[in-house]
């Protein structure tokens, strides 16, 4: 079952975390497809959600790892 969290942010709607499967998706403002990202630590997932910018950590964390 997947989580979702709307969170605070110009870029980002949602971001939702899946346990079992360790995937995370990230609805974006200006795009319609939920972008996915696989063996994502829940760790991860719970840092980026209570950052203080979702943008930030997006770009330092995430981008361009996790891939499916």
């Amino acid at each position: 079952m997947i989580e979702w969290v709307s969170v605070s942010s110009k870029a980002i709607r949602k971001i939702g975390y899946d346990a079992t499967s360790s995937r995370m998706f990230i609805d974006f403002e200006d795009s319609h497809p939920i972008y996915t990202f696989c063996g994502v630590p829940e760790s991860v997932f719970h840092d980026f959600i209570s950052s203080g910018s979702v943008g930030r950590y997006y770009h330092q964390y995430i981008k361009d790892r996790y891939q499916c």
